[in-house]
């Protein structure tokens, strides 16, 4: 399904309205998460509904998932995925390394995405025209590196301590293979990797709304994208994202072990 540009930049807009006005700035901050901590923020609640507000004038039929406010006529075959905020506690700690991420499914398949983080002014897309970036430096097309092994590789995770047991096990045997590796920010990461900054990201216990967006970028920036047991991602788990098939493949074989 051919979804305008103009569109994902609206998009964009609507929910930077919501959020950078909150950012750096003093609000409430609530806990989804018993016996944990999983925030959320009044600039998730009403970034979403900005979102939701444009799909469902322009869309009306399309279905919606988001992460604050649930779906809505998710049987159709055209599915909006939502997260307003994805990277909260960078959000509410002032670091601009959060996004806003929104992705279309088309039977089950992620076919448009896009990353918006509006504090640094970049968007990161992909539809039918392929794979782009819109920010500082100007407009250009996205690729991922031509990097094949891991020993080359820039690695990223949100934190090792995501793993438990024998996949922390695997995950630190892959670590200990890459050149360098890194942690934290989030989506940003996966945009990096389509920008061809870094070839590696490994990820655990994903939701839809954490991934599907950032598909159709990776995929269209020549990178590939799966679950470590090598399905499609579009429905969240642990994640491998890499540059090229070969090091997807390294990588991988590394995990599964």
């Amino acid at each position: 399904m051919d979804i305008s540009t103009d569109f994902l930049r609206q998009i964009a807009r609507a929910a930077a309205a919501e959020t950078l006005p909150r950012f750096r700035s003093p609000g409430e901050v609530s806990n989804k998460l018993s016996g944990g901590f999983d925030p959320v923020t009044e600039a998730d609640q009403q970034a979403e509904l900005a979102i939701r507000a444009l799909i469902e004038t322009e869309f009306p039929d399309h279905g919606i998932l988001g992460e604050e406010h649930g779906s809505r006529n998710i049987d159709s075959p055209n599915v909006w995925v939502i997260d307003p905020i994805d990277g909260t506690r960078a959000f509410i700690s002032g670091l601009p390394v959060w996004g806003t991420l929104v992705g279309l499914t088309v039977g089950g398949d992620a076919v448009v995405g896009m990353m918006s983080q509006p504090f640094t002014g970049e968007l990161f897309y992909a539809n039918a025209l392929g794979a782009h970036y819109e920010g500082p430096g100007g407009p250009r097309r996205l690729a991922t590196r031509k990097t094949t092994s891991l020993s080359d590789a820039t690695l990223f995770t949100t934190t090792p301590a995501l793993f438990a047991g024998e996949a922390r096990d695997r995950y630190d045997r892959l670590e200990a293979l890459v050149r360098l590796a890194r942690y934290g920010v989030d989506c940003y990461a996966f945009a990096m990797l389509a920008a061809g900054s870094i070839d590696v990201v490994v990820e655990a216990g994903l939701k839809p709304y954490d991934i599907v967006a950032l598909i159709p970028i990776i995929e269209r920036a020549g990178g590939v994208i799966t679950t470590v047991e090598g399905g499609p991602a579009e429905k969240g788990g642990d994640i491998v994202a890499a540059a090229t098939p070969e090091l997807h493949a390294a990588a991988m074989a590394t995990l599964r072990g």
